[in-house]
């Protein structure tokens, strides 16, 4: 084992040390080394680099960063978190490198299976999260309940994972290889990490290094890869092949089972034929509506399908059951989107669709409940989709309205779910403040909450300076409460961009 020491090719004079054991961690194109304190990472590419291959990690290093993390302070540090981005570029006896920051150690599994301690110390690689397989209670893979966090967690980590994509085409960038490989998750903080930046696809300036990985990797793409680079027909990876990774990401993570890898049947043929027009040309939403050739797991589960019970069950987990933003960009991306690409939905409707669906969450009444929380069905029989248990309360359901001009309101196709404490924030009482990575933290705090008290319900008030009782005609001062009734209306703030709720008793 021996400290060895790297230079800059970006700034001059500047070198790094890492430590070489002999056994670096190999990815798929690098050999990675840590630095003595483990506070960053040296990665090198096994294979030399060409002219633009050095220019495309230079603007990364340099000029993306600064854009991304510099210029913009207000969410600069957000996304500082959420990328593993690249902050210079090294070589070393003609050999490449780059200098990685380390993930956080929340990253890293503390214990991994729950039978063993195999996986103890590696890192949260995102498959572990997507399958059904590690989280089956008669699986021998089978990870660890503290490390799988509850279904709630999956939603703000693909929020998260929304948010990332989004940034990197804002600025017209795309990722180019968006998988559960290069995507670090923990259930537990609720956060992710999107790693492997250095491919990002510049159009006109940089191409794609490779397609994308299995099961990621867009139909367009999949059913050309065989025709040559130089031919027009060639689909390669873009930012929409990200948008197609991004839905198959937020579908495993929320039913734990891949879109498209059904039962369909092609004839007798090759392994890797089968595989190409199963994600490719022939790929079928597996719940698609009307066609049903691809609803059979029998081909990825054999005889275990109980086993894997409910995900394996469409009558049980229905994509339905993540609610209708989700629902509608779902068969946005696996119907119409599919193979046409310009028809997928963006990172920033995802985003929106993950939170607001989040104020239709509730808690479910089975403490024993694997899952913890079930988004509300809309319907009279309000039960948990998981374990099957029917939901005790009845549930105030506020619908939001804004005014379209003066005394003219119009609904916003939103609403907030009520449960006992949950909350209420300026995003809610204020169309104008937008919940993205950009609120400050003034306009994260809530603003009132919710209480089930002596069998009524009731908002208490915290912060809500004009708060009114439409119905009653009745202001509702800071640190007083409104009783929550059927077909009550209630004014939030007279601000600009204020809403009005109307409540639905449901569920009674």
């Amino acid at each position: 084992m021996s400290t060895k020491t790297v230079s800059s090719i970006i700034n001059t004079g500047k070198t790094y040390q890492y430590i070489d054991n002999g056994e670096p961690m190999r990815g798929g194109m690098k050999d990675v080394y840590f630095s003595p304190d483990k506070s960053y990472v040296v990665a090198f590419y096994r294979d030399p680099q060409d002219f633009n291959s050095k220019e495309r990690l230079k603007k990364i290093a340099t000029q993306y960063f600064d854009s991304f993390f510099v210029r913009d302070s207000l969410s600069g540090n957000y996304y500082k978190e959420l990328y593993s981005w690249p902050t210079d570029v090294v070589e070393l006896e003609k050999k490449i490198g780059i200098i990685v920051p380390c993930y956080n150690q929340n990253f890293f599994f503390k214990k991994g299976y729950a039978n063993n301690d195999l996986l103890k110390g590696k890192e949260k690689n995102g498959k572990w999260f997507a399958s059904a397989k590690f989280r089956a209670n008669h699986s021998k893979s089978k990870l660890e309940d503290k490390e799988l966090g509850n279904w709630l967690s999956y939603f703000q980590v693909s929020v998260n994972i929304a948010r990332g994509v989004k940034r990197l085409h804002s600025a017209g960038l795309a990722h180019s290889d968006l998988s559960y490989n290069n995507v670090l998750i923990d259930p537990v903080s609720k956060t992710a990490a999107i790693i492997d930046i250095d491919g990002l696809v510049v159009p006109g300036l940089f191409p794609p290094d490779v397609i994308g990985t299995a099961d990621f990797i867009a139909p367009e793409v999949m059913a050309t890869k065989h025709l040559s680079k130089t031919d027009q027909n060639r689909k390669l990876p873009n930012r929409l092949t990200d948008l197609h990774a991004l839905a198959v990401l937020i579908y495993m993570y929320l039913l734990y089972r891949h879109p498209l890898r059904g039962g369909n049947y092609f004839g007798q043929m090759e392994t890797e034929k089968e595989e190409d027009l199963l994600m490719g040309s022939k790929a079928l939403f597996i719940e698609h509506p009307t066609d049903h050739s691809n609803k059979n797991f029998k081909r990825e589960y054999g005889d275990n399908l109980q086993k894997f019970s409910p995900w394996t069950d469409l009558n049980k987990t229905n994509y339905k059951i993540t609610g209708p933003y989700l629902k509608e960009l779902f068969d946005q991306a696996f119907i119409k989107g599919l193979h046409n690409p310009n028809q997928r939905p963006t990172a920033d409707a995802w985003e929106q669709a993950l939170i607001k669906t989040n104020d239709l969450k509730l808690q479910c009444s089975n403490a024993t409940c694997d899952q913890k929380w079930f988004i509300y069905n809309n319907t009279k029989n309000t039960f948990c989709p998981f374990c099957g248990t029917k939901y005790i309360h009845s549930i105030p359901v506020l619908d939001f309205f804004y005014q379209f001009k003066p005394n003219v309101w119009k609904p916003e196709n939103q609403r907030l779910v009520v449960y006992n404490n949950s909350t209420l924030h300026q995003w809610h009482s204020n169309k104008n403040i937008i919940r993205n990575e950009r609120l400050t933290e003034a306009q994260k705090a809530r603003m009132g909450y919710f209480s089930f008290h002596n069998n009524k319900w009731i908002f208490v008030n915290e912060k809500l300076d004009s708060l009114k009782d439409v119905t009653e005609d009745k202001e509702i001062p800071i640190n007083t409460m409104v009783e929550l009734t059927d077909s009550k209306k209630l004014l939030l703030s007279k601000e600009d961009g204020g809403r009005v709720v109307i409540i639905t008793m449901a569920n009674k």
